[in-house]
């Protein structure tokens, strides 16, 4: 479930690095699944102390954008909350390994609880099309993975990673249990299509978008939104979602939660319905990065792009 990103020069690769590279994560598979899930996650948060320790310029990061976002706040709650962010990144890490094999039909309850839910599985039952958006938090990964274990027709649109082979091999998990992923290449072209079948279209919505995208508040400051979720449900008559996965405690145990659901009728009547939404989930969003900031992944660059300022007129 990933919003599409800014376009960068591509860089060159060395197939045997990247190769070797796949081979060393499908062996620490391997070797993850020789321990118990606690010992899996109790060594992921040890990496993830580590990383914020020695990963100096998004530690940095993390701090500048927790500084912002929390102003009111303690220099002593801004660390342990940026340390703490760290270490639910390596432990998502590890969750992208533990799910496939974990979680199946008949265990889900035991790794996974539901709240205000039930609105957002009947309009994805009834096929009438939904936009379901969520944000660098928790396990985001782990909603689509249920969606697709449970037959929902849900497709995420995602870019593949650089390296070819782990790309293949990662796509090849969420494919297994039935999750449809749309390369973000030509996605703009495929999405109209997909959801006039009923079908539910899940992205990532806290990307930067560069200077095209629409500036909204998001955590007491202008971020550069993407407009197209906006465009296609206004375009469309589709309403929104607005989910997240919230791991409880440090265990392999999510609250899966949709906080918000526009509607079509709701944006009809404004003098600019394409800010209003990219708002109003963007506020969603923060609600429940709000409740529980740890799960947050400050180190990204959610504020890269800044709103230009209007010179005054002389």
């Amino acid at each position: 479930m990933v919003e599409q990103t800014p376009k960068k020069k591509k860089k060159k690769h060395n197939p045997v690095r990247d190769y070797a590279i796949y081979l060393a994560v499908r062996i620490l598979c391997v070797v993850v699944h020789m321990f118990s899930v606690e010992t899996n996650l109790n060594t992921a948060r040890f990496f993830g102390r580590l990383l914020w320790k020695h990963y100096h310029r998004g530690r940095k990061r993390a701090l500048d954008n927790l500084h912002a976002s929390f102003p009111e706040k303690s220099e002593e709650w801004i660390r342990r909350t940026g340390k703490e962010s760290f270490q639910q990144l390596a432990m998502f890490a590890m969750d992208l390994v533990l799910v496939p094999r974990l979680v199946r039909k008949q265990n889900w309850r035991d790794y996974s609880r539901y709240k205000t839910v039930e609105r957002a599985k009947w309009l994805m039952q009834e096929r009438c099309g939904l936009l379901m958006v969520a944000a660098h938090y928790g396990n985001f990964e782990i909603m689509g993975y249920l969606l697709g274990l449970f037959d929902f027709n849900v497709y995420s649109i995602a870019r593949p990673l650089d390296n070819k082979y782990l790309s293949k091999y990662l796509y090849g998990l969420r494919q297994r249990v039935g999750q449809k992923i749309i390369d973000k290449k030509g996605a703009a072209q495929l999405m109209p299509k997909i959801t006039s079948t009923g079908a539910t279209l899940c992205f990532i919505a806290d990307q930067d978008a560069g200077r095209k995208g629409v500036f909204v508040e998001f955590m007491g400051r202008k971020a550069s939104t993407y407009k197209s979720i906006g465009l296609l449900a206004i375009t469309n008559n589709i309403p929104i979602g607005v989910g997240y996965s919230r791991r409880i405690g440090n265990r392999f145990f999510f609250e899966i939660g949709v906080n918000r659901i526009i509607m079509p009728e709701e944006w009809a009547d404004k003098d600019d319905p394409l800010t209003w939404v990219t708002q109003e989930y963007s506020n969603a969003i923060e609600q429940f990065v709000r409740e529980d900031p740890n799960q947050y992944w400050w180190l990204h660059r959610r504020w890269k792009t800044r709103p230009r300022i209007k010179e005054p007129k002389s």
